[in-house]
């Protein structure tokens, strides 16, 4: 998913979102007699291919009618629709903090023995329920995605450069296309989010996830453990073009389809943009190589999109048939085809040349899900990055990121 975390939006907006999102399907149609269901999803680049499942589905089931509702700043008013008991009959969303704490409310259906997770691969099944820490499963996961390293083929080929598999061997092929005069990467920090990107990996791989436990019981701090990943964070200012501040995702996307940075620090949702921008563009993803030990450094994917069901629902048999029908393997085929995503079900492989190079990393399952999902919601952490990078201290830094975090945990 593109990893998008917007501001709040005003309550005015919030409000007139809701009036627009429907009633929670409670609605029967009384025209046509059928059964409503709401399907409310947060990926305004997927919307289009859900669309084209929607009416497939709708097609096939004359008695049920599925509406699609795709909201900007979704999380926020998902938040404010609980917040009113109107909650969507099916939702989709990502792995984030938002689905842990909504989850821990007790509003979505128990998965846990249902048939619908039978074929979905375990390391994902695994990923929600190390973020919820619940024993029960409150959601299906169905596309997965990875954030690397987008490379353009053709520079690559120009300069005799190869996939680096460590961080000097990167650090040293980002020096090579500095040394050609070109940008070696491409920014856009206009965009707080997208230092989301640089992050998600260091964190990972460098410190790993257990850090937030450790974290939440007090025994570490950021300040005391972050450094080498605030140091890796600003030295990739070193290879970018001027004005990264200045530039937001959009630029990005259609300034590495024109080729004016060899590599792109991004998710792999960000390519089918760039192939819009440019259809004849070849390039390829690679995992972040964060650390110097090449078998160390695992690829961040994590749960893209789950399906979930309100407990609310009226019509939980009819969304649960929406959601059997989207984890078909067709149907979910056509899904991670048009988004460039991966499958969450087993035996649904992504083959599109563009990933290929991901490829070995889905087989081995050297996996490891997103730093920032483990990060409560409320900190804002993408604006705690985004002033890092502006300001450069990282003393500074780590003591807001402890602080922050603090704040954040007082008020549970």
């Amino acid at each position: 998913m593109k990893k998008v975390i917007k501001p709040m939006l005003a309550g005015v907006l919030a409000i007139s979102l809701l009036s627009a999102c429907g009633n929670n399907g409670n609605s029967e149609g009384a025209s046509s007699g059928k059964v409503e269901v709401e399907f409310f999803q947060g990926k305004a680049e997927a919307k289009a291919t859900f669309d084209k499942l929607i009416t497939k589905f709708n097609e096939a089931n004359p008695e049920i009618k599925v509406t699609q509702v795709n909201p900007p700043d979704a999380e926020t008013v998902l938040k404010t629709r609980v917040a009113k008991k109107d909650i969507p009959d099916v939702v989709g969303m990502g792995a984030t903090d938002t689905f842990s704490t909504l989850s821990k409310s007790g509003l979505f259906e128990d998965f846990t023995n249902d048939p619908l997770i039978k074929d979905i691969q375990p390391a994902y099944l695994e990923m929600l329920t190390n973020m919820t820490g619940l024993t029960e499963m409150n959601g299906v996961p169905f596309s997965t995605n990875a954030n690397g390293v987008i490379y353009n083929k053709a520079i690559f080929k120009e300069l005799n450069l190869t996939i680096p598999k460590t961080w000097d061997e990167f650090m040293a092929v980002a020096q090579k296309v500095k040394d050609s005069g070109q940008n070696a990467f491409y920014l856009t920090l206009k965009d707080a989010w997208t230092t989301l990107s640089i992050f998600n990996p260091l964190e990972s791989n460098i410190v790993g996830l257990d850090f937030f436990a450790q974290r939440a019981a007090g025994t570490v701090t950021f300040k005391d453990t972050y450094r080498e990943v605030a140091e890796k964070q600003l030295k990739v200012l070193d290879f970018a073009q001027k004005d990264v501040f200045g530039k937001n995702y959009n630029d990005g996307n259609t300034a590495f389809a024109k080729g004016e940075s060899a590599m792109y620090l991004q998710g792999v949702w960000a390519i089918p943009e760039i192939q819009k921008a440019n259809p004849a563009i070849e390039l390829g993803v690679f995992p972040f190589p964060s650390t110097n030990d090449a078998t160390k450094n695992k690829l961040v994917s994590g749960v893209d999109t789950l399906l979930t069901v309100a407990k609310s629902s009226k019509h939980k048999e009819e969304a649960k048939k929406f959601v059997a029908f989207l984890l078909q393997p067709d149907n979910i085929k056509q899904y991670i085809s048009e988004q460039k995503a991966f499958s969450a079900v087993t035996g649904v492989t992504q083959d599109d040349a563009s990933v290929a190079d991901l490829k070995e990393s889905f087989e081995s399952g050297n996996l490891v899900d997103f730093a920032d999902h483990y990060i409560p919601a409320g900190m804002k952490v993408e604006t705690i990055f985004q002033e890092f990078l502006q300001k450069k201290d990282i003393d500074a830094y780590l003591t807001k990121f402890d602080t922050e975090w603090d704040k954040i945990s007082n008020r549970k």
